[in-house]
């Protein structure tokens, strides 16, 4: 659906193994919400939500890191539409002596448990990423029957699900679900673009992906690393919203380490240099036809 303004989401802090590399990644509770608050002081309309463990920094789903999270940026001042990942436990790592199991390092979680913190917390929205896919050296687990039973209790919270999209099949899956009824209203896509080894972040891959989605579809594109900034540009010049955020790229330029706020700035820039402004959160629910966060 082609729109005037533009939704700019910031992952605030990810899954990966990105704490060592920058200071300026979020770990704890607190640090979380207040990064999230100050990217949406910054100009973002979303925030999207993991949690770490706060003493190792690695990914965590303990539903009371999430419940803490969501509670200060809600008990803030600053407006901002969350969006809480469930992509949960779905790292693949065959076992060297027995490749039938999961070796180190491998995270599964059933649908259910992926599900958790979104049917406790009722954010505004969540992620649903729609399909298995190789993940730099792992696998990305998530099944057709399991992904069908995620987005029926995402349907029944009430919450709006954000299609992932790593590759061009997970398209054709997400409008599969669209067509079997367990997405209600007009689907919300996000192209996950130049992951190590998904669809890759250019404006041909882009073109393409947008092309294959229904006509009353919302959707974004992130690119990760240094393609960051060039794919928020390629999205705003092709009809679509953005996503930047230390969960997809530490950088402000060759060498400078980011911060969140800096990259919703940078971002905020680009999107207006194109002739476009950034939605506020109020205005992104009503045309997104959230559900009252409160």
């Amino acid at each position: 659906m082609a729109m005037n303004n533009v939704i700019l989401s910031c992952a605030i802090t990810g899954a990966g193994d990105t704490t060592e590399k920058s200071p300026h990644v979020p770990v704890t509770p607190k640090e979380i919400a207040d990064s999230a608050i100050k990217a949406a002081k910054a100009g973002a309309t979303i925030a999207h939500i993991h949690v770490r463990d706060p003493q190792t920094g690695k990914l965590s789903h303990d539903v009371n890191l999430f419940k803490e999270v969501v509670e200060r940026i809600r008990e803030s001042d600053t407006d901002v539409i969350i969006n809480i990942t469930a992509g949960g436990g779905g790292d693949w790592i065959p076992g060297d002596a027995d490749p039938t199991a999961g070796g180190e390092g491998t995270d599964m979680q059933t649908p259910e448990e992926r599900h958790e913190p979104v049917g406790l917390l009722l954010p505004e929205i969540c992620t649903l990423d729609c399909g298995s896919v190789n993940f730099g050296d792992q696998l990305y687990v998530s099944p057709a029957d399991w992904l069908r039973k995620q987005a029926a209790l995402i349907k029944a919270s009430g919450v709006k699900p954000e299609l992932e999209c790593f590759d061009t099949g997970h398209v054709r899956f997400a409008n599969q679900l669209v067509k079997e009824g367990l997405i209600e209203g007009d689907p919300l896509f996000q192209f996950c673009l130049g992951i190590p080894w998904g669809a890759d972040a250019d404006a041909e891959t882009l073109s393409y992906m947008r092309s294959r989605i229904p006509e009353n579809a919302n959707w974004a594109a992130f690119g990760i690393g240094r393609m960051q900034m060039e794919m928020v540009a390629q999205s705003v010049l092709q009809g679509g919203n953005v996503r930047v955020g230390l969960e997809d790229n530490l950088y402000l330029k060759k060498g400078v380490l980011a911060t969140n706020e800096q990259l919703v700035d940078k971002a905020a820039g680009i999107v207006q240099s194109l002739g476009k402004d950034v939605m506020s959160p109020a205005d992104a629910r009503e045309y997104l036809n959230l559900r009252n966060p409160n």
